[in-house]
């Protein structure tokens, strides 16, 4: 069995198979909570798990085939990066996405991300901004696929390659440390009609300017693009309850 059907047998609640569990039982009570956190953490940023879902400590201890204390350390890792709620008389549930979160996280990424920009159109270097304007065509044939998962991998090299193109390849790398909570926002808002195809409209814009060789002109694409993202679609309208806007509010009336 595949690593990928596997991963998607556990979201669906069923068991790993007894020799895959044991194999995992072997690797040590660290490791489990490690790979358990891992696998938790790309589902709730993927919003496989969707906010507001509850999440058993029983039924993922049976799934990887270990006690309850590898799945408590995961999640109580989870709880400190915001990304689930635990309440100990109502149990524990993916966290809502807050606004203020995302507010900090674009604040960064405009900060970083137009920096980039200008140092890319800066140096203008033809061959790395080829690779850039590769990234744009897959993206675009995956909008046309609808390919969601593809777009959003595709997505993330753009932006990869805008720093890399600038000499700074590993300021995505803190870039990413920070935008959790955009990925979750930004998934949900993946299915609205025209959202693929405007986020391609979007990075040609960059591109465009990174070419131009004009630093100011491509940071305020950059920044046009990332701001895009709050305001293309209210994500509120198509799950109301996924967005938290007040952090000191909980998540169920009854939980004090």
């Amino acid at each position: 069995m595949s690593n990928e059907t596997s991963r998607g047998e556990r979201r669906q609640g069923r068991s790993a198979p007894p020799a895959a569990a044991a194999a995992f039982r072997h690797t040590g009570t660290g490791t489990a909570a490690g790979r358990i956190h891992r696998e938790l953490r790309a589902d709730i940023v993927a919003v496989r798990r969707r906010p507001g879902e509850s999440i058993s400590e029983k039924a993922i201890a049976a799934v990887y085939g270990v006690s309850r204390t590898p799945v408590r350390e995961a999640l109580l890792r989870l709880a400190e990066e915001r990304l689930v709620e635990i309440f100990p008389q109502s149990g524990t549930f993916v966290a809502r996405i807050p606004l203020a979160a995302l507010e900090e996280a674009l604040v960064v990424r405009m900060a970083l991300e137009e920096t980039m920009a200008r140092m890319a159109a800066r140096r203008g270097d033809a061959a790395k901004l080829d690779i850039v304007a590769a990234s744009i065509e897959r993206q675009r044939a995956l909008a046309s696929a609808g390919d969601g998962d593809g777009f959003l991998e595709q997505d993330e090299f753009f932006h990869a390659a805008v720093a890399d193109a600038a000499g700074f390849p590993s300021v995505w790398t803190l870039v990413q440390s920070v935008k959790m909570q955009v990925d979750r926002y930004r998934r949900l808002t993946l299915p609205v009609p025209g959202r693929m195809q405007a986020v391609v409209a979007e990075h040609e814009h960059v591109l465009v300017a990174l070419r131009s060789g004009d630093p100011d002109r491509a940071a305020a694409a950059m920044t046009e693009h990332l701001t895009a993202l709050m305001t293309f679609a209210d994500v509120r309208l198509i799950d109301p309850d996924c967005l938290l806007d007040d952090p000191s509010k909980p998540m169920f009336k009854d939980v004090e």
